[in-house]
């Protein structure tokens, strides 16, 4: 069936020319075309809110998608923006060095744990991760080892959408099920998060350590996996693992970094270093496309010499845009000179506060706050578009997943906009238990 013009949206019955001229044309993330209505037609942002084109405004409680950690349109950094826009938008890093990536790449060296000291610069998180994939490889292969060349992931990770990442996702949580017989194979084991799972992950890896790269790990949370917490013992019981078998541990601070879960990263929590880690997202403050993947000295080191063949070959052709290399030390200035870290730890108690009302509610199975993530965790959720409809009209932005309803508002939230999310969130997920019933 051959889908043409999507059908009006309810929400937005008037929807602007651009909007029903584009429609047709636009292949939407995760959206099954054929029956989606025209999606919400977005004009403005500003602080917390997104506005529409009939001057609606929702609060945001996702920051699209955990990117806009200061809200939208902060003046510093549209400022750094518009002063590197006019300077210099782009040019390659292929012979060339420029003033944003430099300061850039010295100021995460300067902020990330221990001797994380060399980063390579991409436009994705999904590709960071793949870029931190192939570091590990040929770390090995730089030193005569062929053989590690595989990977060991957690049930219910997620560390992107390409090729090589699904291969390091829970091949069981459904984005990436249809894919089985195309991505390479990898380990699959569970978190150790207790006695019994650790010696198995460590019987695991002294029997096939000679083959594996690395291990992957979100810290403190796996997001898109479904909002899963652990403890920061977690981090430290892998660190200790790939100590003792030899293998790099990367760790995915994609979504957990730069405040989410209360400190500047979630690694910082455990007390470890990984070998490599990989940021996005919120680098850039929720403005234009950036990832680091950055590695510690000894993986950096073992790319140097004298055979040519021995340097990391890759390059995105965008590698160290400076445009968004300004962005992000932008961000990073606010992080040093606002109280962004404070802020976290205020919308995570009134998170805790308002949230719990919802663990009361039929069909709601738990609860759950760390730093400015808040998940009400239901027993099954097949109608995800109700909910999003019902947050649309109660003036939220909030996205379902799963069995999944959390927000990750802006750091920037206020009391007031905070306690709108909450109480939407509590009374839909109500109106839903008992519509349900």
């Amino acid at each position: 069936m051959t889908r043409r013009i999507p059908p009006l949206n309810p929400l937005f019955p008037s929807p602007p020319d651009w909007l029903l001229e584009g429609a047709e044309h636009l292949w939407l993330p995760y959206t099954q075309m054929q029956t989606v209505p025209m999606t919400l037609p977005a004009v403005k942002t500003e602080g917390v809110r997104i506005t529409l084109a009939d001057g609606r405004e929702l609060i945001d409680g996702v920051s699209s998608w955990w990117t806009a950690a200061h809200g939208y349109n902060n003046p510093r950094i549209r400022e750094a923006m518009a002063k590197q826009l006019e300077a210099m938008p782009h040019v390659m890093l292929g012979g060339f060095a420029h003033e944003p990536a430099m300061r850039l790449a010295k100021k995460l060296a300067d902020i990330t744990p221990g001797d994380l000291g060399h980063t390579f610069f991409s436009e994705s998180g999904s590709v960071s991760v793949e870029i931190g994939m192939k570091m590990a490889v040929q770390y090995w292969l730089n030193q005569g080892n062929s053989g590690k060349t595989r990977f060991l992931s957690f049930r219910g990770s997620y560390h992107g959408d390409t090729i090589g990442t699904m291969s390091v996702c829970d091949p069981e949580e459904g984005m990436h099920t249809l894919f089985k017989g195309a991505i390479p194979q990898q380990f699959l084991g569970d978190l150790p998060i207790n006695e019994e799972k650790t010696a198995k992950l460590d019987a695991f890896l002294g029997e096939h350590a000679h083959e594996i790269a690395g291990i992957l790990t979100e810290p403190l949370v796996q997001g898109a996996g479904g909002m899963v917490f652990h403890e920061p013992g977690v981090l430290k019981t892998l660190r200790s693992l790939c100590d003792k078998h030899d293998v790099l541990l990367i760790v995915d601070e994609i979504f957990t970094g730069f405040g989410r879960t209360g400190t500047l990263f979630a690694s910082e929590q455990a007390g470890i270093v990984p070998d490599i880690m990989t940021l996005s997202k919120a680098l850039t403050g929720g403005t234009l496309a950036l990832a680091a993947t950055i590695a510690r000295t000894h993986v950096f080191n073992a790319f140097l010499g004298d055979d040519p063949e021995k340097c990391l070959m890759h390059g995105p052709t965008y590698t160290g845009n400076p445009l968004a290399c300004a962005a992000a030390l932008a961000s990073l200035e606010l992080f040093e000179t606002e109280p962004r870290l404070d802020q976290a730890k205020r919308v995570e108690a009134q998170l805790k506060a308002e949230l719990e009302a919802a663990r009361d509610l039929p069909r709601v199975k738990d609860v759950r706050v760390l730093g400015a993530i808040g998940v009400i965790e239901v027993d099954a959720l097949d109608d995800a578009d109700w909910f999003k409809r019902r947050f649309v009209e109660e003036g939220v932005w909030v996205r379902p997943f799963r069995n999944i309803i959390y927000t990750t508002p802006p750091l920037i939230t206020g009391e007031a906009d905070l306690a709108r999310l909450t109480s939407a969130m509590v009374q839909v997920t109500g109106e839903w238990a008992n519509r349900s019933k």
